[in-house]
């Protein structure tokens, strides 16, 4: 399966937008909202169908904190998201994110998350969907058979006002290039010629298989990630800025989560 997403800057867009995807028939654990914060009764409101009546919480269920309540609809997720802080996830595939983001679920949603399939999740856009929520914009994440129904689910979440992922990822990167290419400078190396294999360091660290591991856990999987880079770059140095991008990456990280503990 193949993951499309749209990224909206206000909520009510994005309700919108899940409402309308729901409605062409796509299955409940096939499209997620996810936005910042806790529910509450704006969010509630939302249909879960575009014929639906406002009043999302006979949908979803009721939550209080970090827990999950399932009442013959969508599962709904108020989660604690690492680095970005309180997030709710209406959809499996939104809870299922954020579980591989390490978020805190509680455990009636975590028993039930363990059990469902996870190919097909958009694990290397976890920190363009965490930039996005932490800047205060919602995102509606659907799940694909096919690409001919990528394009169809793409084309409505543009319809609905959507940001892609792709434009995402770049105004993120373009939020910390300066920053990124003055430290790489100090170190006395060449940002403009070695930033594609840094970016591609920085971004794998953010990976959710590479989160909360020691750094000789991930030495394995970073150099054969190396050796693939080597390979279709040959004669080109890819692993010294990959590695540091990669520990640059890994400190980042750890920033955002410091600061989300800290408010």
């Amino acid at each position: 399966m193949e993951a499309v997403t749209g990224i909206f800057r206000w909520l009510p867009e994005a309700q919108r937008a899940f409402a309308d995807l729901r409605s062409t028939g796509m299955p409940e654990d096939r499209v997620s909202l996810l936005t910042p914060g806790k529910i509450d009764a704006e969010l509630k409101s939302t249909p879960a169908v575009a014929a639906e009546q406002p009043g999302m919480g006979k949908a979803i269920g009721a939550l209080v904190g970090a827990s999950a309540g399932v009442l013959g609809g969508p599962l709904a997720v108020a989660a604690i998201l690492p680095g970005v802080g309180p997030i709710t996830a209406i959809g499996l595939v939104g809870g299922a994110i954020m579980a591989a983001a390490g978020a805190t679920i509680g455990a009636v949603a975590g028993a039930r998350l363990e059990n469902q399939m996870t190919v097909g999740l958009p694990e290397d856009e976890l920190f363009v969907y965490e930039d996005a929520l932490r800047k205060g914009r919602s995102v509606v994440i659907a799940l694909a058979d096919d690409e001919a129904a990528a394009s169809r689910l793409r084309d409505r979440l543009r319809a609905q006002g959507a940001e892609a992922v792709d434009a995402a990822r770049e105004q993120w990167w373009i939020g910390l290039r300066g920053a990124e290419g003055e430290h790489y400078t100090t170190l006395g190396k060449n940002f403009s010629q070695d930033e594609k294999f840094y970016r591609l360091g920085f971004e794998s660290a953010l990976h959710a298989k590479a989160r909360c591991k020691e750094y000789d856990q991930i030495l394995n999987e970073m150099s054969a990630e190396i050796e693939d880079l080597q390979q279709q770059y040959p004669g080109v140095e890819v692993a010294e800025p990959y590695r540091l991008g990669y520990e640059r990456g890994r400190d980042y990280y750890q920033q955002l989560c410091n600061k989300s503990k800290a408010a």
